[in-house]
């Protein structure tokens, strides 16, 4: 189904582009939110965020208090187990942003959507922005229960300031975002929940892993710009390999590659 009228030509911009785009906006909003898997996929989320922490913050007050003085950790701040909670709480905000496209297609609702909405990038970056938003916006809860478990899990070995564990749930909640999108986009270039799934299991983890276990110089360069590996560092702030905002730029890049990539499968083939 293709949304030109002659081939090769560009369709003119509509004067009510940007109501169009509302509309757009609205609609997938709606449709987000008005099916179970949403609901059932922030609980999630929030479910592995909270045991994630308490585990994480009872190894680290364990650590401290054991027999073992080499493996003491001192003072750890929530913001750092919320950071480092992420890993495994990743998957459920993936889950939402992926099945923002992918159950269109398994339903076939897409056809009604792309009647509604012919210009299909308009579509995709509609999703992209209720993808991204919805994404931000429960990072910030996550993050929020996260520190939340954390801080009174550690005791005295915890602690918790204001500014440092709000600049990490943030940049959380940024993360999620974009790995969120990156779901988004690849869902709509894959259009399988299960494939796409295991395309982004591989790209955010083994495959970065499979590079960094050789100890060879260039293989961890590689590593270093895949985007759970660039996530990383733009979460715990490092300065090296590059700055943290070298790794949020990276995902970014990412997030947007991906999007290209869905917003070419959509024109390409038929819904």
């Amino acid at each position: 189904m293709s949304t030109n009228t002659v081939a090769g030509a560009r369709p003119a911009a509509s004067p009510n582009a940007p109501a169009a785009f509302r509309g757009a906006v609205a609609a997938e909003w709606t449709k987000l939110f008005s099916v179970r898997s949403t609901w059932s996929t922030m609980l999630a989320g929030l479910l592995l965020m909270a045991a994630s922490a308490l585990q994480l913050a009872i190894y680290a007050a364990n650590d401290n208090t054991n027999d073992d003085p080499l493996d003491d950790r001192g003072i750890v701040t929530a913001g750092s187990v919320v950071i480092n909670s992420v890993e495994l709480t990743q998957y459920a905000v993936l889950a939402l942003g992926l099945l923002a496209i992918t159950t269109e297609f398994t339903s076939g609702t897409i056809r009604t959507t792309l009647q509604c909405t012919p210009a299909r990038g308009r579509v995709l970056l509609a999703k992209a922005v209720v993808a991204g938003t919805v994404t931000f916006a429960l990072g910030l809860l996550l993050g929020g229960v996260g520190a939340l478990v954390a801080r009174p899990t550690l005791g005295e070995w915890g602690s918790a300031p204001v500014a440092d564990t709000i600049g990490d749930i943030v940049a959380v909640a940024t993360y999620l975002a974009l790995v969120g999108v990156l779901a988004l986009g690849l869902g709509a270039a894959l259009r399988s929940a299960v494939l796409t799934i295991t395309v982004l299991f591989a790209t955010l983890m083994i495959v970065p892993l499979s590079l960094q276990e050789p100890d060879i110089a260039v293989l961890h360069r590689i590593a270093d710009v895949f985007p759970g590996v660039a996530g990383g560092h733009f979460l715990a702030g490092d300065t090296e390999p590059y700055p943290g905002a070298v790794g949020l730029l990276l995902l970014a890049g990412w997030a947007g590659a991906a999007l290209l990539l869905g917003r070419a499968a959509l024109r390409r083939r038929d819904a």
